[in-house]
């Protein structure tokens, strides 16, 4: 998996594919999908939600990780938990949100097996998390119809929000980086996630 992310998609962070080797991903799919656990796939976790490809997650973590070396992480769609681990793993403070109660049940285990120190919260993800911000960085793994405003104003100063924007079935990845008063878009790859579901989202 790792060299994957190395040779064929261009992660050069080593940063990032250490916490992918530290981080035993066959942990966070169910058992029938551990023979295939580190491939470069998106595998079914229930409740119709996936847990993201491998390059999906480090990308998302790389862009993380280009601009903070510390700092506090907000993550909407806690699923699996995986990419919240690998945040974790890095060193960062992470805080992460969760709509479905049985993703949140299952998260909550293996954080508690694992002994990672996580924040997760049930609820609407939308919405962020007030009560823990600031943010330096707020990560989103599903696909938005537009950029929740909560969430823009959860980032600290210097805080960016990551994010995919589009459709139900094709997404750009959004990057948004506050300074001030001031909010400074970057556009990316196109990626396909699952909708991300809330009042600051796409209706259930």
């Amino acid at each position: 998996m790792v060299e994957t992310l190395r040779v064929d998609y261009g992660i050069s962070d080593e940063r990032v594919l250490q916490a992918f080797l530290k981080v035993k991903r066959h942990l966070f799919v169910d058992t029938m999908f551990w023979d295939s656990a580190y491939e470069d796939s998106p595998f079914p976790i229930g409740s119709n939600q996936t847990i993201s490809q491998p390059y999906t997650v480090a990308y998302m973590t790389s862009i993380i990780t280009k601009h903070y070396q510390t700092g506090k992480i907000l993550e909407i769609g806690t699923g699996s938990g995986f990419q919240a681990a690998i945040l974790c793993e890095l060193g960062y403070r992470v805080c992460t949100v969760e709509r479905i109660d049985l993703l949140y049940q299952k998260a909550k285990r293996i954080f508690e097996q694992l002994r990672l120190r996580i924040a997760l919260r049930y609820g609407d993800g939308t919405l962020g998390w007030s009560e823990m911000a600031p943010f330096d960085a707020i990560i989103v793994t599903a696909g938005a119809p537009s950029v929740p405003h909560s969430l823009l104003e959860q980032l600290n100063e210097d805080g960016r929000l990551i994010i995919p924007v589009g459709d139900t079935e094709r997404q750009r990845m959004m990057i948004y980086h506050r300074q001030g008063d001031t909010i400074y878009e970057t556009k990316t790859n196109t990626f396909a996630f699952v909708p991300l579901i809330g009042r600051e989202g796409w209706n259930k």
